[in-house]
């Protein structure tokens, strides 16, 4: 029989220490086997659009597991969720269903990680000042994952409605998370040394000539060509990483100045993957910027779903 795993069980058995590890030792190990994701158009009778993402993903004779993603922007007007999503995961030897997951949460947690992980390599070590640009489903996470990995000892937190931004400082300092609304993005961009960027904008937010030397810019909302969250130059003058090549340029941040060529693909320097298993090295040079551009991976579902369905039937 299938086990049903809600949000409060993905809570509570995906902690960030314990994802964070899990998702380093299975990009160390890259046994996993998956497609390039589809992402579709779904036209809507008022003409606005939304969008159906599948994401399938295999460990041989061991686990097979599917994300089923629906977006649709049109939502934040109506005060609902944009992004919705479930995971069903089987057993990789005989093909049985072994559980039904709460796709939002696993989304939330496995980004937020993968992001964390990727700051782990990428921000300077005497990071202290993280922002995070947005204030939807995925700032809480985003906010709290960083924070496991490294004590930030200043979170600022923006959104184009000032209440919103509050209502997410508010939360995280009930989770111990010293943080705070701003409402100068330029300012507050010039000040931090890590971004994590968690908007669906079509239009740049965070622009390469408020950037100090030595800032990360991990950029996690965009994920459709339309989609960019960076300007030309945050992309130009850094040194770039992905978690996935083949997704991460299907978004706009990496799409559009690849097909302007501003840039052609030797500007990403790796990808996760490499950065785990010791191919880059990652930042080298504490006045560099770099960037972190990830648009979701099958492998990240995974992993968490794994570990979450480990966890819970161990009870």
């Amino acid at each position: 029989m299938s086990t049903l795993i809600t949000h409060e069980a993905l809570e509570q058995s995906l902690d960030w220490s314990g994802l964070i590890g899990r998702l380093r030792e299975w990009y160390r190990e890259n046994a996993v086997e998956a497609p390039a994701r589809q992402v579709l158009t779904i036209r809507q009778p008022d003409g606005s659009e939304g969008s159906l993402l599948i994401m399938p993903a295999w460990v041989p004779g061991e686990s097979i597991g599917v994300k089923v993603v629906t977006f649709f922007p049109e939502n934040a007007s109506k005060g609902l969720a944009t992004i919705n999503a479930g995971y069903l995961l089987f057993d990789g030897k005989t093909g049985e269903m072994q559980a039904a997951l709460d796709g939002d949460t696993l989304t939330a947690r496995r980004t937020a990680a993968a992001s964390a992980l990727a700051a782990d390599y990428l921000a300077r070590k005497d990071a202290t000042r993280l922002l995070i640009v947005g204030t939807g489903q995925l700032a809480v996470p985003v906010a709290a994952a960083q924070c496991a990995m490294r004590p930030y000892s200043r979170v600022s937190i923006w959104g184009r409605d000032p209440s919103k931004a509050a209502a997410v400082a508010h939360e995280l300092c009930e989770l111990g998370i010293a943080a705070a609304a701003v409402d100068d993005l330029k300012a507050a961009c010039g000040a931090a040394d890590v971004i994590s960027t968690v908007t669906a904008s079509t239009r740049p937010v965070v622009h390469g000539d408020w950037l100090r030397p030595g800032t990360h810019l991990d950029l996690i909302g965009a994920f459709k060509g339309d989609m960019r969250e960076s300007d030309d130059r945050a992309i130009l003058q850094a040194q770039v990483f992905v978690d996935r090549r083949d997704g991460a340029t299907m978004a706009g941040d990496l799409a559009i100045p690849l097909a302007a060529g501003l840039i052609d693909p030797s500007h990403i320097l790796g990808d996760l993957s490499e950065l785990s298993q010791g191919q880059h090295v990652g930042r080298q040079d504490d006045a560099a910027f770099t960037v972190f551009k990830s648009a979701g991976m099958a492998l990240q579902d995974l992993a968490s779903a794994t570990l979450a369905h480990g966890q819970v039937m161990l009870g």
